[in-house]
Formats: C-alpha cells, sequence, structure tokens
C-alpha cells in the first residue's frame, strides 16, 4: 500500500474507510453517518505485516516487565472520542496493520532515527565479549513508549533506558533535560542581569593517540582550572557552562560548507577532544575587559602550558538576521549541549580499526565528567550521576503542554523495521 492509503476498520460488517479524525472535533464512535462537520478525518499511512514485537535480548523485554506492573485491572473508561488519539485507543487497528508512530505524531518522529543509532551501537559493542554488557543494556533500551494523550497530541509518560554513557537514545535524552535546565537557568539571569552579555568559546588541544585520551582530558580539565582563576577570566565571566566533545579527526575543509570527513589517516588513531564553553559576561565587557581571539589563544596556551599554539574560537553570541535575541542564545545552548560524541563518531567507517577505536573510546572516558558548570551557573545543569529514568522522561521540553489522564497508548520498537510500531495490546 502507499502513504495515501487509509487506514480501515470493519462495522456493520461492511468495510468502511476513514482517514483519522480532526483533533479539534467530536467523532460518532460507532462509525454513522452525523454530518459532515464531525466526519472529518487525517490521512495515516497503512502497511500490513505481521503485529509482533521484536526483541533478541535473553531476558523479559521491558515493554513487558512494565506492562505487567501497571496492567489495569479496571474496565477502561468510554469517554467521547475527541482527537486522532483517543480514536486509536477506542478503536484499535485491525489486525495485521502496521501503525508506525511517525506517522501518528510528526514531533516523535525522530525516536525511529535515534533508536536505529543505538541498535548500531549496541551491536558494535557485541562484537566485543569485555563490552557485551552494554550490549544487552543497549539491546532492551527505549523498546517501548508509553504515552499519555489529549487534545494537544501525545506525551511521553513511561519508556525504559539503558543509562549507558555512549548510547544515542540516553544521550539525546540527557542533552533534551540540560538545554531545558539552561532555558529555565537563562530566563533567571536575564531577569536578575538584563544586561549581561553572552560568548561562544572553543578550546582545543592538540590531537593525541586514541590511548592517551584519559591523560589528555585530565590535562584540559586542570588547565580550565587554572584559566577560570585568572584575573583576566574572572574578572569579566560571571558565569559558565563547559562541555566537552570527542571526535575523530576529520579532514580540512576546502570550504566551510563542506561536510566532515573522517580522516582516512588518523581517524581511527587518534581522537579531536575539545571544550564547547557559553560565557556569561559583564557589561563592560566590550569596553574595559575585552580579549581578541590572539588573547584568548595566548591565555588557554599559558594555562595547557604547551610549547604550540591551540586553536581557540570566541564569539559573541548575536542574533542573525530574521531571529531573536533568545533564538540566538538557545542555538549557542543547542551547540553547547549537543552530544558528547556523536554516533557517526562511534560508528566511524564500520571497519575493525573503527571498533577498536571505540571500544579504546569507551575505556578512556570510563566515569569521566563531560559537564562543567561555574558562577552564577553552577548548579544551572543537573548531574550526570543525579539523572533518573524519569528525567529522562521528563526531559522538561513538554511542560507546557495540559495533562493527561492514566490511560497510555503503546508504541514498541521492531527492529526488523528500525521503527516504532503502535501495539494496543500493552495499552494500560
Amino acid at each position: 500500500m502507499h502513504s495515501d492509503e487509509y487506514l480501515t476498520f470493519i462495522h456493520k460488517n461492511k468495510v468502511c474507510t476513514y482517514i483519522m479524525p480532526n483533533p479539534s472535533i467530536l467523532v460518532n464512535t460507532k462509525g454513522d453517518y452525523i454530518g459532515t462537520d464531525t466526519n472529518v478525518f487525517y490521512p495515516i499511512r497503512t502497511l500490513i505485516f505481521p503485529n509482533v514485537p521484536y526483541t533478541d535480548t535473553k531476558y523479559k523485554p521491558a515493554y513487558l516487565t512494565w506492562y505487567e506492573s501497571k496492567k489495569r485491572s479496571s474496565p477502561k473508561l468510554i469517554v467521547p472520542i475527541t482527537n486522532v488519539f483517543e480514536h486509536l485507543y477506542q478503536i484499535p487497528p485491525l489486525d495485521g496493520t502496521e501503525l508506525p508512530l511517525s506517522e501518528v505524531s510528526k514531533k516523535d518522529s525522530i525516536w525511529d532515527a535515534q533508536r536505529h543509532r543505538t541498535e548500531q551501537v549496541g551491536d558494535i559493542y557485541g562484537y566485543e565479549p569485555e563490552f557485551e554488557r552494554y550490549h544487552e543494556r543497549m539491546t532492551d533500551c527505549s523498546t517501548f513508549l508509553a504515552y499519555g494523550f489529549n487534545d494537544d497530541g501525545l506525551k511521553l509518560k513511561n519508556a525504559n533506558f539503558c543509562r549507558v554513557r555512549h548510547c544515542p537514545v540516553c544521550q539525546w535524552r540527557r542533552s533534551l533535560l540540560w538545554k531545558s535546565n539552561m532555558y529555565v537557568a537563562y530566563e533567571e539571569i536575564k531577569d536578575k542581569y538584563p544586561k549581561g552579555r553572552w560568548l561562544f568559546l572553543t578550546l582545543t588541544i592538540k590531537n593525541p593517540p586514541i590511548g592517551d585520551l584519559r591523560e589528555t582530558l585530565k590535562h584540559m580539565n586542570k588547565a580550565w582550572d587554572r584559566l577560570v582563576k585568572r584575573k583576566a577570566f574572572y574578572s569579566v565571566v560571571d558565569g559558565w557552562i563547559r562541555t566537552t566533545e570527542v571526535t575523530r579527526p576529520k579532514q580540512k575543509k576546502k570550504k566551510k560548507s563542506d561536510p566532515d570527513v573522517i580522516c582516512p589517516i588518523f581517524g581511527n588513531t587518534h581522537a579531536h577532544p575539545h571544550f564547547h564553553v557559553m560565557l556569561f559576561v559583564k557589561p563592560s565587557y566590550f569596553s574595559t575587559g575585552y580579549m581578541s581571539q590572539q588573547k584568548w589563544s595566548e591565555l588557554w596556551c599559558d594555562v595547557l602550558r604547551v610549547d604550540y599554539q591551540p586553536i581557540v574560537d570566541i564569539r559573541s553570541i548575536r542574533a542573525k538576521k530574521g531571529e531573536t535575541k533568545e533564538d540566538a542564545i538557545k542555538n549557542a545552548v543547542m551547540e553547547t549541549l549537543k552530544y558528547s560524541v556523536k554516533p557517526d563518531d562511534m560508528v566511524g567507517d564500520g571497519s575493525k580499526k573503527a571498533n577498536e577505536w571505540f571500544y579504546e573510546l569507551t575505556r578512556q572516558t570510563f566515569k569521566l565528567r563531560f559537564v562543567a558548570s561555574g558562577g552564577v551557573l553552577k548548579n544551572a545543569l543537573k548531574r550526570d550521576d543525579d539523572i533518573t529514568n524519569d528525567d529522562l522522561v521528563n526531559t522538561g521540553k513538554d511542560e507546557e503542554e495540559s495533562e493527561t489522564d492514566d490511560r497510555r497508548l503503546v508504541f514498541t520498537y521492531a527492529k526488523i523495521k528500525h521503527r516504532y510500531l503502535y501495539n494496543p495490546k500493552y495499552n494500560q
């Protein structure tokens, strides 16, 4: 079937074809014709496949454990169908109908790509006996998504996360949580220090062999501690958020718009660690305390205690054409609090050497902290060790949505399809 075909169901011994209901209208649950105003529907793609959730773990799937612990003993409430989600809850698709999450909720379509990346990275761990436990945990990560629903849409209420550092899904959810934390901190700081300015700083070091990464990161952290104690820094900076990112060395670009390409010589042997920093500086920074990029580079070289000039980038966070100051700051937050290691760098070129690089990265970064803050931003972000499963579910980005009741629509991940499918037999 094609994307313009519709979800069908049997009613009164007839096959009736419906497009899913408009969230703002009422729909007759019996399927009888009751007027054009209440029979307006949205299209949903329908594909026919065996409706069997896939899992390759030897343990009980997390969604089964959750389902058995939350199973409703009371009869389900009958409520008017006012939106597509209520329709799905009360009138499940025919057996054998595949209904992807990405077609039900566009904003949640990102889950398919993120979970597929976790699948890829988890499989790499599965090739190495040393990391078999990581493979098992990632195999059972985010295998089900339980959503509350109302006229505003779906709202994630329960899911299972593995908490492995390099799990792409868990990295993504941590990033969303920290971004939400930072947006709250920004609003508070904006009211308390309305004239403060924001800078975006990138600090680098010479690319070390992957086997020396741990010592290099410790050296960079010590250099940062020396930097924040320098008068040139603390006299102008009121607060800061610093994250660590590690990538594979890339080829030098001919044009800024060229895509990143892993260096064929050092891509599987060396690492490129660097700091991303958001600095909140005093209003007087650009008049009495200003430091040029050259000055920042010299200062970083001094505290890093190296005999070469490391690459440093410092720029003011300003609104581009067509965006507000808040947009510019939020974009800088997104850049600062993105992945510590991109999934593409974890996978590399897929070779055995690329896998060995990733295994060594895992060893070298074990239990290292990749996020830090100070000054007026000291407590802006929740510590990684303190983040719970519930935090990864409720990242804060949906707080503006209205509340839902305790009923749940459940989607489970089908590995052979690389997508989440509606699985009404696990609904609550």
